[in-house]
This record gives structure tokens, C-alpha cells and sequence, in this order.
């Protein structure tokens, strides 16, 4: 009988060791999966950053090439407004004569 109730001492031990075991798992899956999900929205957030800020590339970059193209616009508009009086001199030079 001695031998029988080492056997269940034993196997009795072993089980606990296995539930606690299994506990211990158990918790740090749990764990594990608190981790990924905050990896996760993480990784969204840093996604909606990121479109985000290109968006605002592409707004800036259209500004830039606005910001340009008037600038351009003034050039040509002196330059027709210099044109214009070069003719009208013309045609004040050729109309004295």
C-alpha cells in the first residue's frame, strides 16, 4: 500500500506542477496577446500618421507649385507690361513722323 500512496503522492505532485504549469502559460499567452494588440493599433496609428503626412506633402508640394506659377504669372505680367510700352513708343515714334 506504501507503494500506492507514493505512487498517488506522485502523480497527484505532477498534475499540480502540469496545472500550474498550464497557469503560468496561460497567463503569458494572455500576455502575449495584450502585446500584439497593442502592436497592432500601434501600427494603425503610426499607418494613419503616415498617410497623414503625405497628404500634407502633397498639399505643400501643390502650394509650392502655386506659389510658382504666381510668381511666374508676375514675371510674364511685367514683362508683357514692358512689351506694351516698348510698342506704344513705337507707335508714338512712328505716328510723329
Amino acid at each position: 500500500m506504501a507503494d500506492n500512496d507514493k505512487i498517488m503522492t506522485l502523480f497527484t505532485t505532477r498534475v499540480r506542477q502540469l496545472i500550474l504549469q498550464y497557469n503560468q502559460l496561460k497567463k503569458e499567452n494572455e500576455e502575449l496577446y495584450a502585446m500584439l494588440d497593442a502592436q497592432e493599433e500601434e501600427m494603425k496609428r503610426l499607418k494613419s500618421t503616415l498617410e497623414q503626412a503625405q497628404k500634407d506633402y502633397e498639399s505643400l508640394k501643390m502650394a509650392k507649385m502655386m506659389e510658382i506659377s504666381d510668381g511666374d504669372i508676375e514675371s510674364a505680367k511685367r514683362r508683357l507690361s514692358g512689351l506694351i510700352r516698348e510698342v506704344n513708343k513705337c507707335i508714338t515714334l512712328l505716328s510723329e513722323e
